[in-house]
């Protein structure tokens, strides 16, 4: 349990230290690992392994982008959009590299927040955990509108019914909420509190599902593969290999959900490394695997504006549509594990800013039977809920990219810095050919962030706007850095 801390008297404006030095106080790497798991009225559990942490990253990254990604990708690379999985997939490994080695330095729940706070000042890690806020909070309510959609396709293929567009979609787009996405978001919620250890349990069920499914799909798939769907490999090019491994990027994003689990995993140091590598290894594999099957079963041009090419394409192979509704069915499970998954990660990042006094202590406040925030929990998903239920998010969710984008370059500017700063350090992993590999990381994320358009950039500043505003008024004041100060602060008065 937090010790509380005792009352101070704020302050006068004229004692207190400069502006500058507030906003660039950083937390020692040694405080913050000590202070892993303890929370307001108990702490959190160790109880998750290696496999289990791997299972939660992949839950957050493989789901939405490989069952409707091909329809954008392939009509820009053509065959070669397996060879744009790769490119992509390289560009993740740097930052996913960094990733691992502060993940087994600083085994904390802030992941990329955390990491800045170490490093780089208070000011800089809010504004890395309010990307991760957008990152997480609003890909949850984008990602459950998506399984909504699915679960129409699951039951108009098995009873021949769908949900109306009134109770399935928000205001403003023909309905009047979007009922399916706010199930979803609930039965995550549930779960997850029931305890970390029974949460990942469910999610490694799920994550299995839809792994099985897309090997299924594959090894379907395989049997109306035709050698002259592959010529010609690149019929747009360079470009347009490029291309497509900039639009599946994005496709990649969620791998770094287990290091938000940094203080629930049994040995956190080893095994947050492991599961970053291992789920991206596995992650790439499969997609390689299903492009390849799906553009030698179907020719490349036929993908245009198909969202559904892999349920299509079970169905032209096989010539039956019962398949397509097994991979509908296997789609509704994927999409799911990924709201179960970020959602955790969301409420683990805010878990962490709470404890540090950024936002309200009611984030960090343990449910002692259960060994969750359960209040945590449940705020974060309402709050998720109403947003996929009644709020067209539009723009807002695209400018998720731009917000994962700039805490990954955080995370290789961290590396290096703690590098320089800590050389001797523990570290149970590092990043091979330093400094080359976080710069290169730095740069892709950034040249990525440039590529997107200004409008996601408008979006994005509102919401860094908002964040900056929340932090001056409340988090400046409130932080854990500053009550310590002024504790100090009187402490010496006292002496004096």
């Amino acid at each position: 349990m937090l010790d509380a801390a005792p009352p101070v008297t704020p302050q006068p404006e004229s004692e207190r230290p400069p502006l500058g030095s507030r906003l660039m106080r950083r937390k020692p790497v040694e405080q913050l690992v000590a202070e892993g798991g303890k929370g307001e009225g108990g702490s959190l559990r160790r109880s998750l392994t290696m496999w289990q942490l791997t299972m939660i990253s992949i839950g957050a990254t493989l789901g939405t982008g490989i069952f409707v990604v091909l329809g954008e990708a392939t009509p820009l690379a053509g065959p070669a959009v397996a060879i744009s999985f790769v490119i992509a997939g390289l560009t993740a490994l740097f930052s996913a590299l960094s990733y691992a080695e502060l993940a087994g330095s600083i085994p904390v729940s802030g992941s990329s927040y955390s990491y800045s706070y170490a490093t780089m000042g208070e000011v800089i890690a809010w504004i890395c955990g309010w990307c991760l806020v957008l990152e997480y909070g609003v890909s949850v309510a984008a990602v459950a509108v998506g399984w909504g959609e699915y679960l129409n396709e699951l039951l108009d293929g098995t009873i021949g019914i769908t949900i109306p567009e009134s109770v399935s979609a928000p205001l403003g787009e023909g309905g009047f909420i979007n009922l399916p996405a706010l199930v979803v978001i609930l039965l995550a919620m549930v779960f997850l509190m029931g305890g970390a250890k029974e949460s990942a349990r469910v999610n490694t069920i799920m994550v299995m599902i839809k792994i099985a499914t897309l090997v299924l799909f594959c090894a379907i798939g395989f049997m109306g593969i035709k050698a002259g769907n592959y010529a010609p490999l690149a019929p747009l090019g360079v470009t347009g290999i490029s291309a497509a491994a900039a639009t599946l990027f994005f496709s990649y994003i969620g791998f770094d959900a287990a290091s938000t689990a940094g203080e629930e995993a049994k040995n956190p140091k080893k095994d947050l490394p492991r599961a970053i590598m291992l789920s991206l290894l596995i992650v790439t594999v499969l997609y390689c695997l299903v492009a390849l099957v799906a553009v030698g079963a179907m020719p490349w041009q036929d993908f245009e504006g198909t969202e559904a090419a892999l349920a299509q394409i079970m169905k032209d192979v096989t010539g039956h549509s019962f398949w397509g509704v097994v991979l509908a069915a296997g789609a509704v499970v994927a999409i799911a594990s990924v709201v179960f998954a970020v959602l955790y990660g969301q409420t683990r990042i805010l878990f962490a800013m709470s404890r540090d006094g950024l936002v309200p202590k009611v984030f960090a406040k343990v449910n002692p039977r259960t060994g969750t925030p359960k209040a945590n929990v449940v705020i974060v998903s309402l709050f998720c809920g109403v947003l996929a239920a009644f709020i067209p998010l539009g723009e807002l969710a695209n400018a998720t990219s731009i917000g994962t984008l700039f805490a990954f370059a955080l995370v290789n500017v961290a590396v290096v810095i703690l590098r320089y700063k800590r050389p001797d350090m523990p570290r149970t992993f590092r990043v091979a050919l330093f400094p080359v590999t976080p710069i290169l990381g730095f740069a892709f994320c950034a040249y990525m962030m440039y590529s997107l358009p200004g409008k996601t950039w408008a979006y994005f500043g509102g919401w860094m706007v908002a964040g900056l505003v929340f932090y001056f008024f409340y988090g400046l004041r409130r932080s854990s850095l500053a009550s310590v100060a002024a504790v100090t602060a009187s402490a010496a008065e006292v002496a004096e």
